[in-house]
């Protein structure tokens, strides 16, 4: 989404611009404000093109582990596996607490 006008500052009469404000101060750990310095003068086509390539640089380690897993499914199954496990002790004490409150179902340990 394109606001109106030229000016990058955060603002809201400016949602789109403040959203990549938002976002690239996260990907960066900057502030809004350096932000606004260091595109103050920018079109909107060199921001967003700024915001793009700061949110690929940060996902950059998230998605070379994702091509690691997936290179190795052995991997990805066992630590599926373990997620699943560990997913299950979680729910299994909610539920028993659900159940309890409900009055039914088996309150015991969840299957």
């Amino acid at each position: 989404m394109t606001d109106s006008g030229r000016e990058i500052r955060h603002s809201e009469d400016k949602p789109g611009i403040s959203n990549l404000l938002e976002i690239l101060a996260v990907v960066r750990g900057s502030s809004i404000e350096q932000l606004e310095r260091e595109f103050d003068g920018a079109g909107y086509g060199d921001f967003k093109l700024a915001v793009g390539e700061a949110v690929v640089d940060y996902l950059a380690p998230v998605r070379e582990r994702y091509n690691a897993l997936r290179d190795d499914e052995d991997e990805l199954e066992a630590i599926l596996r373990l997620g699943a496990g560990k997913a299950r002790e979680i729910a299994s004490g909610t539920m028993r607490d659900v159940r309890a409150a409900m009055g039914v179902g088996p309150v015991g340990p969840a299957h």
